[in-house]
């Protein structure tokens, strides 16, 4: 395989852009069994409703969803089984101590392919208050309809 090969997207989570704001990414690594990474290359992850959180110096996420593999039967794990993130120590250190400040979490922004594993995107990120997240779809909005006249005038 090259090493500048394009990475293939495994799952997005469209909903943490809309519910936080994302301070920080960092790149990690994810212990997997065998299935679930011929699943996850079939498209069959999502992380709509999961989750990272720290424990014992370990970076965990909770609730992502990896179908079984329809050809793996026995081997087979439970898809919404909790699953290892794997980081340097030194970055693990660093998000707990950001995360101990009031109002910062991690949420999962992608699953995708680099190089032949798998990668998870983490996010560090505040919560969006009701009036900021309809300031972005507003923006949002005006946006598309700049688009859409500027679309209309060229034709």
């Amino acid at each position: 395989m090259e090493k500048n090969e394009p990475q293939k997207l495994g799952a997005n989570n469209k909903k943490a852009y809309h519910d936080y704001f994302i301070d920080e990414t960092y790149e990690t690594g994810v212990a997997l069994h065998g299935t679930e990474v011929k699943s996850i290359r079939m498209g069959k992850c999502s992380i709509k409703e999961s989750f990272v959180r720290i424990e014992n110096g370990e970076v965990f996420v909770y609730g992502m969803h990896v179908s079984p593999y329809e050809k793996g039967n026995l081997f087979n794990k439970d898809p919404l089984r909790v699953k290892k993130l794997l980081m340097h120590r030194q970055e693990i250190n660093k998000l707990e101590g950001k995360i101990r400040e009031k109002g910062y979490t991690l949420v999962p922004l992608q699953v995708y392919f680099k190089n032949g594993k798998v990668k998870v995107e983490i996010g560090l990120a505040r919560g969006k208050k009701l009036y900021d997240k309809r300031e972005s779809i507003a923006k949002k909005d005006a946006r598309r309809e700049t688009e859409r006249e500027f679309k209309v005038k060229n034709l």
